[in-house]
């Protein structure tokens, strides 16, 4: 299975979920957000750049249940060159601002057999590179024949997650559009349930990197906007019918 992270007109501004329907058009619209979102948390900044600009992300943070601080998200002023930098200074360069893209950083237990000599994680401790949520994925991955081509090669890197999260909706919204079997259908949203269960790791991503983007704010906001999306879609996007009749 491969990715899709483009809307159906190839704009990154057709993303924001519409009421329920059976024809493939929520799934569809899923998979626009989270092929945005993927490609603006691995680092492509000229399409983080044009969302900013244009406001997609700004409204799609109305969209959404929860406050999300939106006056970051319409930050014209932001070219990709100072995207660049705050991205490589908050997610890819270990310093005094670093924040781990990956799940395993973010684990409240370490693996059995991890060991590290890293200056950035003791040992015995949770947040090893390529732990247990490395692993998980990786076999998610396997089920569906799924090879991502994001997150430099770390399975449980945040845009490795989103980029899936969007091939699974876009092959949801095909098997709609084609009236595909209903069990197939059904197994496709339960692999997404499991997946969006994987990505609560988002809660405390978001968390530290709230506590370390505090003079821009972009990419703060950025992962507060990630993080009520995924809430979003676990509790109306995937949820069985049980589920969505909770109040």
């Amino acid at each position: 299975m491969g990715e899709h992270t483009k809307g159906r007109d190839g704009r990154p501004d057709d993303t924001i979920p519409p009421t329920p329907d059976a024809d493939g058009s929520v799934a569809r619209a899923r998979a626009n957000v989270y092929g945005l979102l993927a490609a603006a948390l691995d680092g492509e900044v000229e399409t983080l750049a044009t969302a900013l600009e244009d406001g997609t992300f700004a409204r799609l943070g109305a969209e959404l249940p929860a406050e999300i601080p939106t006056d970051a998200l319409t930050r014209a002023d932001l070219d990709a060159e100072a995207l660049r930098v705050g991205y490589d200074n908050l997610f890819v360069v270990p310093g005094q601002h670093y924040v781990p893209p990956f799940a395993s950083a973010h684990a409240d237990d370490p693996s059995e057999s991890f060991e590290s000599d890293s200056p950035y994680h003791d040992e015995g401790a949770a947040g090893e590179l390529l732990g247990d949520p490395a692993a998980t994925m990786a076999r998610l991955y396997a089920r569906v024949g799924f090879e991502p081509d994001r997150g430099d090669g770390i399975p449980d890197h945040v845009a490795a997650e989103l980029a899936f999260m969007s091939a699974l909706c876009a092959r949801e919204a095909t098997l709609h559009r084609g009236d595909g079997d209903a069990s197939e259908i059904e197994t496709l949203r339960d692999l997404q349930r499991t997946v969006v269960s994987e990505l609560g790791w988002l809660d405390a991503f978001d968390d530290a990197v709230a506590a370390e983007d505090t003079v821009e704010g972009t990419f703060a906001a950025l992962t507060r906007l990630t993080r009520t999306f995924v809430a979003w879609d676990a509790r109306d996007g995937v949820a069985t019918d049980a589920e969505s009749d909770r109040p």
